[in-house]
């Protein structure tokens, strides 16, 4: 029975429960499987781990040669619990002999879900009318609704295309700045593909969902932003390094453009000190996009199925390095 050990979630009663079902549903596809939670995390913990094991399931920290030459002659598989693989060493896990994965598609509506609501929110204005209720002060503050407004969505993967059918019913005219969208699939999905600068200069509320990749680090810059409308907001949930977040904080004091909602950060956990947190038109998250129930048993689930799959001989879409094989 091949042995995959997983290092995501912390000891709260709702990791303990997911992580019974999980191993429940490991045995019934023939795996054998062990929770040991990183926080924090720990390199030498994983690597004993990973020495007993066949797979592992990992998190967000850097995986790279210092490990994988720990763990080759065990571990021939990590999946990757989320979509994000920026931190891992692809190249040298495929030295290794060791195959990447990731959870493609499993957090999908709880992403496009959060992105819906920091628009809603960063539109109507949430954080500055709660902070002013809270404090006593009885001010109303006027907002735009997303209701019939133009939607940008930079990155049409699955995500993207989630939050435009969530968006369905508020009749919003949605832009999308894809190069991988074909004019069949714009037409079929009742969309417009438009440049990067016309999609910020034509939305009312721009939504971010491309990876994290040298060609995308802060992509969103001082220039895009400022050709956005001043009453326009921007979202972003896929990866903070994408974001210059010093031109966007600028943005937003002086008002250039009304609001931002940010999940994803340059640095995390956001620095205490930054100064994105003194705005009161920019709604902040500790990076929960994908934090619901449905969503991390839909991870969990996917994950070991990807094992499953893997060890049984089959191929699968989500290894993110194929030239892993023949090279342990």
């Amino acid at each position: 029975m091949k042995k995959v050990v997983s290092f995501f979630g912390d000891r709260s009663e709702l990791f303990t429960e997911l992580n019974r079902r999980a191993e429940e549903y490991a045995r019934t596809l023939g795996l054998e499987y062990r929770w040991v939670p990183q926080l924090p995390f720990s390199e030498d913990e994983v690597v004993e781990e990973l020495r007993h094991a066949d797979a592992g399931i990992i998190d967000v920290e850097p995986y790279g040669e210092p490990i994988f030459s720990r763990i080759r002659e065990n571990t021939k598989l990590l999946v990757r619990f989320g979509v994000g693989y920026d931190k891992v060493d692809l190249a040298a896990a495929s030295r290794a002999g060791i195959a990447v994965a990731r959870t493609t598609g499993a957090n999908t509506a709880a992403v496009a879900e959060m992105a819906l609501t920091l628009l809603l929110s960063c539109g109507r204005r949430m954080k500055i009318a709660q902070t002013r209720t809270v404090s006593g002060v009885w001010e109303k503050d006027v907002g735009h609704e997303l209701i019939g407004a133009t939607l940008g969505i930079l990155g049409y993967g699955g995500i993207g295309r989630k939050l435009r059918q969530l968006v369905t019913g508020f009749g919003c005219r949605v832009l999308v700045c894809d190069h991988r969208l074909t004019p069949e699939e714009a037409a079929a999905e009742g969309v417009e593909p438009v440049s990067l600068e016309e999609l910020f200069r034509r939305s009312d509320a721009v939504s971010l969902h491309i990876p994290a990749r040298p060609e995308n680090e802060k992509l969103v810059d001082a220039r895009l932003l400022g050709l956005m409308k001043p009453t326009a907001v921007l979202v972003n949930t896929a990866r903070g390094s994408i974001l210059d977040e010093a031109a966007l904080y600028e943005a937003l004091k002086a008002g250039k453009i009304a609001g931002a909602g940010l999940d994803v950060y340059a640095r995390e956990p956001l620095p205490a000190d930054s100064p994105l947190l003194t705005l009161e038109n920019c709604v902040l998250t500790p990076h929960v996009a994908s934090q619901t129930v449905e969503s991390l048993w839909n991870i969990y689930r996917m994950a070991l199925e990807i094992c499953a799959d893997f060890f049984a001989g089959k191929g699968s879409p989500h290894i993110l390095n194929p030239d892993y094989a023949g090279k342990s």
